[in-house]
């Protein structure tokens, strides 16, 4: 139940004047007014019934604390139960109670959605515009790497895990053990990769089979465990490893930092003010993001905001037809390196890495070189012709599942 109760700032509220003007609580207070989160988030909660909840622009807050110190649940409530600056921030007297630390965690799980925390950028940025902090009408877009916590497993080991987990969730709500279940295959001992992936996979099937044979009405868990391994073999990006790597965390995905240098987590890609460096609009995604694939949406939610977009700055990589046609769709001038093959190349069969420098075809395939040529034309002023040529590898194209249906 949300109940929104008037604040009267108590005695004890005079020790906020020990608060420097210049903090920098202080002047985002002074500037933002976080009171709107309350309305956005009104109808996540009930207004007549259950236990009174704690209101949502106090729980952004202390999210906001949270991220800006680097602190954890646990560590953010122990530290605004005892710093001045932390509470004149929140808004409550000194001897106020605070949420406990659980809260939090459900707090983001259950009431904050990606499109509501695109709505709190947005009208958190316009009001920066409206009071003048934000000026000027040049941005940037840019992306950057984020490490999962944790590690990431090969294809044999994975199906390795399905298959206990399967096993275990039968066993668990049958109580039973099934007869003449194979055993784990020593995947480790065989030196070919690829058969110690068929091998694996061939395993898994047939685990899946015979629980599925003596499965009975009610297994639930095992259904979905069933269902689960069902799903990530049917992905032909699994087996060639491009496609889930963690049980733990299954959005992340292996993307490339570099040539010789690869990551296991996510990207953030962001648009911000190139003057005042505030971010207007952001998306995180899984490692093997494309940059630019929400470029447009990005502008979209800046434009909302209040500014008006008259130059847009971007590397190499957001040098593509679909983000050069919606910048000049308002007006902006595009200050991003030129790539000649942008005009020449299907988007939707084939993406760049500006990090590795590699083209990627949509299995996840990519090319292992390159090569400069230059050659007569009469199609170009100069008479010259010149670039890259980038080179798939020739025995995993023979391989790969979508070789016949490959342009």
């Amino acid at each position: 139940m949300l109940r929104l109760m008037p604040k009267q700032s108590s005695f004890h509220s005079l020790l906020y004047n020990k608060i420097p003007k210049n903090h920098i609580l202080k002047r985002i207070d002074s500037v933002v007014d976080f009171s709107f989160i309350n309305e956005l988030l009104e109808d996540c909660y009930c207004i007549k019934f259950g236990r009174p909840a704690k209101e949502p622009e106090l729980m952004c807050k202390l999210l906001f604390l949270q991220h800006l110190y680097n602190h954890s649940d646990e560590r953010i409530i122990e530290e605004a139960n005892l710093n001045l600056a932390y509470m004149y921030f929140l808004g409550i007297n000194p001897e106020d109670s605070l949420p406990d630390k659980s809260l939090l965690s459900k707090f983001r799980t259950q009431r904050l959605q990606e499109s509501t925390l695109d709505e709190i950028i947005i009208e958190i940025v316009s009001q920066c515009v409206e009071k003048g902090i934000i000026k000027g009408t040049s941005v940037s877009i840019d992306a950057t790497h984020i490490e999962a916590n944790t590690i990431k497993k090969t294809p044999e080991r994975l199906m390795k895990h399905l298959a206990r987990k399967i096993i275990g969730a039968y066993e668990k709500e049958t109580g039973q053990t099934i007869e003449g279940l194979p055993e784990v295959p020593k995947y480790k001992e065989i030196k070919d990769h690829k058969e110690a992936k068929a091998v694996m996979k061939e395993y898994l099937e047939t685990v899946i089979d015979q629980v599925q044979n003596n499965t009975i009405d009610g297994t639930v868990e095992t259904e979905e465990a069933i269902n689960k391994a069902k799903d990530i073999l049917g992905d032909p990006k699994f087996i060639n490893q491009k496609g889930i790597r963690s049980i733990i965390d299954e959005d992340a995905r292996v993307g490339r930092k570099s040539k010789t240098q690869d990551f296991f987590g996510y990207k953030t890609e962001f648009v911000m003010t190139t003057d005042e460096r505030i971010i207007t609009s952001v998306r995180t995604v899984d490692g093997a993001y494309v940059d630019g694939t929400y470029a447009k949406e990005m502008i979209q939610e800046t434009l909302e905001s209040g500014i008006k977009i008259e130059e847009f700055y971007g590397d190499k990589a957001y040098f593509r037809r679909p983000i050069l046609d919606n910048i000049a769709e308002i007006n902006a001038k595009a200050y991003i390196p030129v790539s000649a093959s942008v005009y020449k190349i299907d988007e939707s069969q084939y993406s760049y890495n500006k990090d590795a420098d590699q083209w990627h075809c949509r299995q996840g395939n990519t090319t292992t070189r390159k090569k400069y040529y230059k050659a007569k034309s009469k199609e170009t002023l100069s008479g010259v012709r010149e670039g890259y040529k980038y080179y798939f590898d020739r025995n995993q194209c023979k391989t790969c599942s979508m070789h016949d249906e490959c342009a």
